[in-house]
């Protein structure tokens, strides 16, 4: 049986699923809660961004304090590369 998780997961066998997988909570929540929304298609591959590696560091550190990765004033590019990359 599965898990009401509350208004703020939308698929909840999704999340288990993902959450089973090892996926984060946060992640595991925006890709259920995309699947229900018919305006998204997280299957389908994303936008055309160009590669981390060409950004630039302080374009970087700007992602990364959008999603509120800590430590992220301490990394070289490198890691904030890395850091994006896992989050």
């Amino acid at each position: 049986m599965t898990k009401d998780h509350g208004s703020s997961v939308k698929n909840d066998e999704a999340y288990e699923a993902m959450r089973d997988k090892g996926y984060s909570k946060e992640k595991a929540a925006r890709i259920s809660n995309a699947q229900e929304n018919p305006d998204q298609h997280p299957s389908e591959k994303g936008g055309r961004a160009a590669a981390y590696e060409e950004w630039t560091k302080d374009a970087l550190y700007e992602r990364a304090q959008e999603l509120e990765i800590e430590g992220r004033s301490d990394m070289t590019k490198d890691e904030l590369i890395d850091a994006l990359r896992n989050h």
